[in-house]
């Protein structure tokens, strides 16, 4: 679709499952199955959307999946549905994985940047997308690759190593424009140095949330992840980003919700925030 002058279209890495109880926290099974259906391992349908826009003569990812790198058991423990991967999305659009300029990774959690790297003909990891500069926050770096006990399962070298080989980093400090109308906003409590892409242009914006927000059913503000590294800052994070995207009115572009991509967002009577319209 059209942004003022860019564009933008969700491209998917598939399908994947986590555990329902760990996607929303402190909130009870019996009110979040209702909207999230678990399967008999207590897992719930995640889509793997990521977003590529076209501004400047650029071509931007924003994420890339969780990638095809996983082993057998790895597919088996998160459901991996990969009928249609990110480089099937980026083909069907007349796209190919030399064509991208820019990858802006929101956080180097595996489903986030399990993309970012792949196997070539030899069996060697290197870069997915070989002409493009890849981009996350420094904070976000140091942490991946000195995990603790509690994250290390969620960064993956595999995932993040091959870049530093192939020189593709480049490691910004807080919030950046990129491009004109192209910036990286830190959204912190997912973990430390998450960011959220902001996309404006002619007074259209768009955010892609990554995991500040993950699926529709999460704006309701106490309904945070128990996989935030920070949930009392997811909290505070959301308020205020969701208070913005209703005044100003921002596009919202949910990275794992199966069945809404994008949508805008409004205040009810009661103070709570709800999906107003989808973006198709």
């Amino acid at each position: 679709m059209k942004l003022g002058t860019f564009e933008i279209f969700p491209v998917s890495d598939g399908r994947f499952r986590l555990d329902g109880g760990a996607m929303f926290g402190i909130v009870p099974r019996v009110i979040w199955e209702q909207c999230c259906p678990a399967d008999e391992c207590h897992r719930i349908l995640l889509s793997l959307t990521c977003l590529l826009v076209h501004a400047h003569d650029k071509w931007i990812l924003i994420d890339t999946g969780i990638g095809m790198k996983g082993d057998a058991k790895f597919q088996r423990i998160y459901a991996i549905d990969h009928s249609v991967t990110l480089l099937d999305s980026l083909a069907h659009i007349g796209m190919h994985a030399t064509d991208i300029d820019l990858v802006i990774l929101t956080h180097l959690h595996f489903d986030h940047a399990g993309g970012a790297t792949s196997r070539d003909a030899d069996g060697h990891l290197v870069p997915t997308f070989p002409r493009a500069i890849y981009y996350v926050q420094r904070g976000e770096f140091e942490d991946a690759t000195h995990p603790n006990e509690r994250t290390r399962a969620s960064y993956r070298p595999d995932n993040i190593l091959p870049l530093n080989e192939h020189r593709k980093w480049e490691l910004v400090d807080g919030t950046t424009e990129l491009l004109p109308g192209i910036s990286v906003v830190v959204t912190p409590g997912h973990t430390p140095h998450h960011q959220s892409v902001k996309v404006e242009s002619e007074g259209q914006v768009a955010l892609f949330l990554g995991d500040l927000i993950p699926t529709v059913a999460h704006l309701p503000l106490p309904y945070i992840m128990g996989y935030d590294v920070l949930p009392l800052q997811t909290l505070e994070t959301k308020r205020a980003l969701l208070e913005q995207a209703v005044d100003e009115r921002w596009l919202l572009i949910f990275e794992h919700d199966p069945q809404v991509q994008m949508g805008y967002v409004r205040k009810d009577e009661a103070g709570k925030y709800r999906l107003a319209s989808v973006e198709v």
